[in-house]
């Protein structure tokens, strides 16, 4: 998370909780990535605690830049091209999920050319202003940035269940206020919206739970 060590252990170990439930919520294994998200939101985190015990004692030791590249995969390469696809495997509907197999193959294109530049550029992490702030390498065009939004909200928005609406609702606007007010943190920022975000998804499996049951017995 963006604000402290303790803050980001804090949250990764509440979001790996619910990780957990979650995964014993769901009952089918195309549900298992959705449901294993809040735990990838976790491990995210702890990068990030991490990350924040490295850089005020030792920034430039081994340990720093390869969390700081850890941290950047997971924001830049992991989650445009696992959250369409953890989407896309649970939305029953035809039409929504041609939009978002498009999705997941933006989510591919973005993933792909940011690790590309990850591993062709230098990166490095710097606490400013209480904030972890990322330099990983040229600026990204409004093209990618558009392609990398659509990857990762876009589906979740569209798609049939309505709590993992609500958590592409959420996510989404938690990308415009992490870009709004906090430009030079966003990637922070906004990994601890999503995280935070993620405890939807356990919402969306108890839902699930109570409610096949009873369309069983009708």
């Amino acid at each position: 998370m963006c604000f402290s060590a303790t803050a980001s252990f804090v949250t990764a170990g509440l979001t790996g909780a619910i990780g957990v439930v979650s995964i014993n919520r769901s009952t089918e294994r195309r549900e298992l990535p959705l449901a294993a998200t809040p735990l990838l939101f976790a491990a995210q985190q702890c990068v990030e605690g991490l990350l924040w015990l490295y850089l005020p004692v030792a920034p430039n030791e081994a340990g720093a830049p390869g969390l700081t590249l850890l941290f950047s995969v997971f924001a830049q390469v992991f989650w445009p091209i696992w959250t369409p696809l953890a989407v896309l495997l649970i939305e029953p509907d035809r039409r929504r999920r041609r939009i978002m197999e498009i999705c997941f193959a933006a989510g591919i294109g973005v993933g792909g050319w940011c690790l590309w530049s990850l591993l062709s550029y230098p990166h490095i992490a710097v606490i400013l202003n209480d904030h972890v702030v990322y330099e990983t390498g040229p600026r990204h065009s409004i093209v990618l940035a558009v392609a990398y939004l659509a990857a990762t909200c876009l589906p979740a928005v569209l798609s049939t269940s309505r709590t993992v609406a609500v958590l592409g609702a959420i996510v989404l606007v938690g990308c415009v206020v992490a870009y709004v007010v906090y430009w030079e943190a966003f990637s922070s920022v906004w990994c601890f919206f999503a995280a935070a975000a993620s405890v939807v998804i356990l919402g969306h499996f108890e839902h699930t739970r109570r409610t096949v049951p009873r369309m069983i017995g009708a």
